[in-house]
């Protein structure tokens, strides 16, 4: 059975649930392609019953593209998996907050691949939202402006004092160099899918801080009115885990956000990141 013929969409803009593939074996060229164009056309596959080992989860996502160290500055899982980011609710792993995976870089991962590894026994749903959607609920003209305009992301609130304390100065190596600090990066605010086409608002509360060429006052407003578009439930797809699930995103068009509604219980995620290439706007597109 080809991906194909077994996508179900979850709603009508973001959101796949694909059946039909045992991802703990390799996969075929056509088949790795025919997830690609699901993944490109869905934003956010879902993936139920793969009951993979560290190692296999990390070679399925190698088929999708070069993947990446863990995270800029968190250590892998272990020697033999430097590329598995474990997200440990004991050990800080929670995310409750609208975010796009690793912003704050200069060239951000292109997708991630997520899969459960122990649940809650209630609570602990992700929820995804579609950045063209964001962009698409803004009016033509706060588009226009959209379109012009830069922003500074920036992880040290999240990982400078891990970077500093826990690590003494040294993070991964990501991009070929050792990240020794988190100088903010600079991106388009509006950001156009190098496969698609399409423009997505590539802002989210999570990493974005601050809109560049305009008054601080300016950058606030401008930051309100767009994240009040960002993750409206129109546009949104909530998962609910179950043991065995592995969930794909497109990072150039979707923020997520990991609700923390499960008290002291523990959850722990594995979470692999395929490279991708630096964002570029409107200005390149033209």
């Amino acid at each position: 059975m080809t991906v194909v013929s077994a996508v179900v969409p979850l709603t009508a803009t973001i959101g796949a649930r694909v059946s039909g593939f045992d991802l703990s074996r390799p996969q075929t060229p056509a088949e790795v392609a025919d997830i690609r164009a699901a993944l490109l056309q869905h934003k956010v596959l879902v993936f139920h019953n793969q009951n993979l080992t560290p190692t296999a989860h990390r070679d399925f996502a190698a088929t999708l593209g070069e993947l990446t160290p863990a995270h800029p500055v968190v250590p892998g899982l272990d020697d033999d998996h430097p590329e598995i980011y474990v997200l440990d609710s004991g050990d800080g792993g929670k995310s409750p907050v609208w975010h796009t995976d690793v912003t704050f870089m200069p060239r951000p991962p292109l997708g991630s691949v997520l899969r459960a590894v122990s649940l809650p026994p209630v609570g602990g749903d992700t929820c995804w939202t579609d950045l063209e959607a964001a962009y698409l609920a803004l009016s033509p003209h706060v588009r226009s402006l959209a379109d012009r305009l830069t922003a500074l992301h920036d992880g040290r609130k999240d990982f400078e004092d891990y970077l500093h304390t826990r690590l003494g100065g040294e993070g991964s190596t990501w991009e070929g160099e050792r990240v020794t600090s988190l100088e903010p990066s600079v991106h388009p605010v509006v950001r156009v899918h190098p496969e698609t086409g399409r423009r997505s608002l590539f802002v989210s509360p999570g990493f974005t801080t601050r809109i560049l060429d305009v008054t601080e006052a300016e950058s606030r407003a401008l930051l309100t009115l767009f994240f009040s578009v960002i993750g409206l439930p129109e546009h949104s797809v909530r998962h609910r885990w179950s043991p065995g699930d592995l969930l794909i995103w497109d990072n150039r068009s979707t923020a997520h956000y990991a609700v923390d509604d499960y008290g002291d219980q523990h959850r722990v995620m594995h979470r692999v990141t395929i490279r991708g290439d630096a964002p570029f706007g409107v200005d390149r597109e033209s």
